[in-house]
């Protein structure tokens, strides 16, 4: 998905001058193509997020598109005060990406995972948050991303993640995108996870259970009107995040269920228990370890019923 993000990013700079890079000293093997095309519009700032989250301001103060980059949490939570104060409270038009959310890098260990940052980054005013699933979304997301004016965080994935979308999808800043029919019960997720998702839903389908898949790539502003559907019309309904159970996609569902009265609907959490996620392993079998697996989705929807 970072491959796929850093094409689709030269080719709107491309066509865009006001469009700028700026790092963290990070990204090497993607984004020479951005750095040997447009030198005076690459910024490499060095390990030093808060500067690289500032200049990124004040590159957007001056008329600018500024992108900060790099991997898990480091342009989020080592820079939190610089996105705050500089960016959200100025409403710049800079742009938040990260590479491999969720516990892509598990490899490294509980300092490169990117498990609190939809709780955090959808708490802050001006802040829109996306979480494309694929290379679809991924594609599709970041031309919707630098289309809008103003902050935008985008929670890439990181690379060799499976398609989840079959079609041609139509993605919008506030949607949702549907990727199985059925009415027993509504699973939405957020993100690469969603692969198991949709596993899942097909395992349940081939037993006779067939639900509702949705991919809920904008947590803020979330589609309040699939949510309030999904609750009408179908028997529950499942959240499936790679993420810390506080504050993350399943909040953000259940804050929608509660303001519009449909509070009364089943409703279970898959997501990252409230932990530090100590152990170290590859994505796909941390998510095995925490209970984001295949076997877990199914159970969680086979639990509505009880």
């Amino acid at each position: 998905m970072r491959k796929t993000f850093n094409q689709e990013l030269l080719k709107i700079a491309e066509k865009n001058p006001r469009v700028f890079m700026v790092l963290a000293d990070i990204g090497y093997g993607e984004i020479e193509g951005f750095a040997n095309a447009f030198p005076d519009r690459f910024i490499n700032c060095g390990v030093a997020e808060q500067n690289m989250t500032g200049v990124a301001c004040g590159v957007a103060m001056e008329g600018n598109i500024a992108v900060t980059y790099s991997i898990a949490n480091f342009p989020t939570l080592r820079c939190l005060e610089q996105v705050r104060n500089d960016v959200c409270y100025h409403n710049a038009n800079v742009k938040i990406v990260i590479i491999g959310g969720g516990v892509a890098y598990g490899e490294l260990g509980i300092s490169h995972h990117s498990t609190e940052d939809i709780a955090i980054m959808r708490a802050l005013p001006n802040m829109v948050v996306l979480v494309p699933c694929d290379m679809a979304e991924t594609r599709a997301a970041t031309h919707a991303m630098m289309a809008y004016d103003g902050p935008v965080y985008f929670r890439c994935g990181y690379k060799n993640e499976p398609d989840i979308h079959e079609g041609p999808i139509e993605f919008k800043i506030g949607g949702s995108l549907r990727v199985r029919e059925g009415n027993a019960a509504t699973v939405f997720f957020a993100g690469t996870v969603g692969i198991n998702a949709k596993r899942a839903v097909d395992a349940l389908a081939a037993e006779g259970t067939r639900c509702h898949l949705v991919s809920l790539h904008s947590i803020k502003p979330i589609d309040r009107e699939a949510i309030v559907r999904a609750s009408k019309e179908t028997g529950g309904i499942v959240v499936v995040e790679e993420h810390n159970l506080c504050g993350g996609v399943g909040s953000a569902v259940a804050e929608v269920l509660m303001d519009e009265g449909c509070g009364n609907v089943p409703f279970k959490r898959v997501a990252l228990p409230d932990v530090n996620v100590s152990k170290v392993g590859s994505q796909i079998w941390l998510r095995d370890q925490y209970k984001l697996g295949v076997r877990d989705i199914i159970d969680a929807v086979k639990g509505l019923k009880k």
